[in-house]
């Protein structure tokens, strides 16, 4: 699976619709997925860290 592009990163970031709390909540528990199953994706496409 290719890695994550920026501009993916920054769009996930501007276009979901959370409090930047929640945005945040996400995108730590989306990269500790990253980093727990040594892969490339979490698997929640469009949420802030995936």
């Amino acid at each position: 699976m290719p890695r994550p592009t920026l501009n993916a990163l920054v769009s996930n970031w501007r276009d979901f619709d959370a409090p930047i709390r929640t945005k945040l909540r996400l995108a730590l528990r989306n990269n500790w997925t990253k980093l727990r199953t040594r892969s490339n994706c979490c698997g929640n496409h469009g949420q802030p860290g995936c």
